[in-house]
């Protein structure tokens, strides 16, 4: 009889135990777990959005290198064929070309301008200049890296020595004329949408 009571009494205690773990489990473990559980789905779902946000800001980047790609041409286009008819400033250009070249007389000009009909319009320019051989020879390559568009249709060299063949002329060789037709063009109305885009306080829509 004593040893059941003994027994009982173990019994009793340990059920006792295992019921105290089991309110500790529900009370205190069981809910931390869920909430690890939840922080680690909280992590993953993170993870994924900051790798989505790394995805969106490296296309954000390579669209902004293709966009001031893209507008660098189109300024450049708009250099060499503006969309105004306005010769003003490349008269002025070639002006400081030939000073520049060192010839002292100022080039003459005539030009005309066909009907805009939309698209490119070209416009006739004809230039007479009068120098040395040297004078003759840099205005001409000056006038390859002009800004504007320049295409020669007819080019005239009048006075001075002629070389002989696989001879040179002294660059100091006076009493050349040189006559040159071309023309240069505008595309009525052109303009930089790269201007108004990057503009602060302007928004595009889609």
């Amino acid at each position: 009889m004593e040893l059941l009571t003994r027994f009982r009494t173990s019994f009793l205690i340990v059920g006792g135990v295992l019921v105290f773990a089991i309110a500790v489990y529900m009370a205190v473990i069981s809910p931390q777990s869920h909430k690890l559980t939840s922080l680690k789905a909280q992590e993953t779902q993170l993870q994924a959005q900051q790798t989505g946000l790394q995805a969106q800001i490296a296309q954000l980047r390579r669209d902004r290198a293709d966009m001031a790609s893209t507008c660098a041409q189109l300024s450049k286009a708009l250099t060499e064929i503006p969309g105004t008819p306005n010769v003003d400033s490349f008269l002025q250009e070639v002006t400081a070309l030939a000073v520049a070249s060192g010839d002292p007389n100022t080039p003459t000009f005539s030009y005309t301008s066909a009907a805009a009909a939309g698209g490119v319009t070209p416009i006739s320019i004809t230039m007479t200049l009068s120098g040395s051989y040297g004078q003759m020879s840099a205005f001409l390559k000056g006038l390859d890296s002009f800004p504007r568009l320049f295409t020669v249709n007819s080019i005239s060299v009048t006075g001075g020595p002629i070389a002989a063949p696989g001879g040179a002329i002294n660059p100091a060789t006076a009493g050349y004329n040189l006559t040159l037709a071309g023309s240069v063009y505008y595309s009525l109305g052109q303009k930089n949408v790269c201007d108004a885009a990057t503009t602060p306080g302007s928004t595009t829509h889609g």
